[in-house]
């Protein structure tokens, strides 16, 4: 096996455990075990620490949703319409989970790993590297700009557990029909957005 075939191999181990059992409760001999390897030190030989190995699996599925949002958002360009902002949020990420198939776990593994405050900010760093997702938040914040900072700030909370744990949900009890449940996320944002503020 090369070495890119065992990364491969580790990199799907990981994702699978981590989504069913929780990143910390996996240990580095399990993945390896998952993985076929008999070296029980593969995992830290070839990513490091479990921090790099959880990045290394966000950044796998990073390129191929970068590569969708960045078709959403030149439909998009300049509009003024919150949906169109919240659709290029949701749709290149439930988009790609249709796109890896019932066999996905990656969902579920990004609600493992994003319940870990230190994993929460890992990830969050990188995802902001993405000029794509930066700019569709500049968009989303432009449409809702009018709403108070702490009300943005709460909503914005709200939106992405929307998306992480209604995504990990929908994954574990039915790993299909994501084009209805894409469009049914962006609506319940939409509505999460454009609700009155009462205080």
């Amino acid at each position: 096996m090369s070495s890119d075939d065992t990364r491969d191999a580790i990199l799907a181990a990981a994702e699978r455990l981590f989504a069913e059992r929780g990143v910390f409760a996996v240990s580095n001999r399990q993945v390896s075990e998952w993985a076929g390897q008999r070296n029980s030190s593969a995992v830290g030989y070839h990513f490091g620490t479990k921090e790099d190995l959880v990045l290394a699996i966000v950044e796998k599925h990073a390129g191929p949703i970068e590569e969708r949002r960045i078709r959403v958002l030149a439909e998009v360009e300049e509009s003024t319409d919150l949906r169109d902002w919240v659709s290029c949020l949701v749709i290149p990420y439930t988009e790609h989970l249709a796109a890896i198939g019932v066999s996905s776990s990656y969902a579920r593994f990004s609600a493992q790993a994003m319940a870990d405050p230190v994993l929460r900010g890992l990830i969050y760093e990188t995802a902001l590297e993405s000029p794509a997702l930066r700019t569709t938040l500049d968009g989303l914040r432009r449409c809702v700009g009018d709403l108070p900072e702490s009300v943005r700030t709460t909503r914005s909370d709200m939106a992405r557990q929307l998306i992480v744990h209604m995504s990990a949900e929908r994954e574990r009890h039915d790993p299909s029909g994501w084009t209805d449940f894409g469009s049914d996320l962006v609506d319940a944002i939409v509505g999460l957005w454009s609700a009155p503020v009462s205080r």
